[in-house]
């Protein structure tokens, strides 16, 4: 079964996806929600409260990892608009576990936290790992992958004028773990765990491809990723996605250049 579109016009909105799949009925939402930045500490959300001094327009949200998976993996989703006058007016909000978004809802199954849900459509369409062991490690590479997204959420909504130049200068470094992996996991020629593409892979692209955007540039010190990135990106299906209007169309971070 095929999901539809249906979109608001508000450019602040953030994005309620739902669809079937496999029998199942999925739901994405995303929504307001105002970034942490506590050291340590990632959470999953949509900021709609951009700090002052950030040149960016209110970004997209956390579901862009989730939609190339699910492009990716064949299936089509609905997308629905909430917009801020209804997430403001409360009920929806109240109704969250957390306070928060993404919403994902499965039959009688409801999770928070973005990457919980990454992770059960990671077990759904079998992309954790084929062991223990490389669950395991599919695990810890989402983890890392989170804290570089922290370092940036960072830059993006505190600190954009004042640490755009030391992110950057410090960005191999946050990078250089994902490059071990993937000369560890056959010479850098296959994913970043074992012989098949993982929900963490789909994370880390997502990264990627926003950090190419911010800064231009930024991979050309780093060939095993910028091959990788290539490599994923030349999958059918998400070429297919990554090239149709809605993603080109969605911003990264207001869809400006550092």
């Amino acid at each position: 079964m095929g999901w539809g579109l249906r979109l608001s016009p508000s450019p602040w909105s953030p994005l309620f996806l739902r669809g079937l799949s496999l029998q199942q009925a999925l739901q994405l939402l995303s929504g307001p929600h105002t970034p942490d930045p506590s050291p340590g500490r990632c959470e999953a959300g949509v900021s709609a409260h951009i700090a002052p001094r950030s040149p960016f327009p209110p970004p997209p949200g956390r579901c862009e990892a989730m939609r190339m998976l699910l492009a990716d993996q064949g299936q089509s989703w609905k997308e629905e608009v909430v917009t801020k006058e209804s997430w403001l007016r409360g009920p929806l909000k109240a109704s969250c576990l957390y306070g928060q978004l993404p919403k994902f809802q499965d039959g009688d199954l409801t999770l928070y936290q973005s990457n919980a849900i990454l992770r059960h459509l990671g077990r759904t369409f079998g992309l954790y790992g084929k062991d223990q062991r490389e669950v395991a490690l599919v695990d810890m590479v989402n983890d890392g992958v989170e804290d570089v997204r922290r370092h940036c959420s960072w830059l993006i909504y505190r600190s954009y004028e004042e640490g755009k130049a030391k992110y950057f200068q410090e960005l191999p470094g946050h990078l250089k773990p994902f490059e071990t992996l993937l000369i560890q996991n056959q010479e850098g020629q296959a994913f970043l765990v074992g012989d098949q593409i993982s929900f963490a892979d789909y994370n880390l692209l997502d990264l990627l491809l926003n950090h190419q955007v911010l800064a231009p540039g930024c991979l050309d010190s780093h060939p095993l990723l910028l091959a990788y990135v290539a490599r994923l990106r030349a999958r059918p299906k998400l070429k297919a996605y990554l090239a149709s209007p809605e993603h080109m169309n969605r911003p990264v971070h207001g869809a400006q250049k550092i």
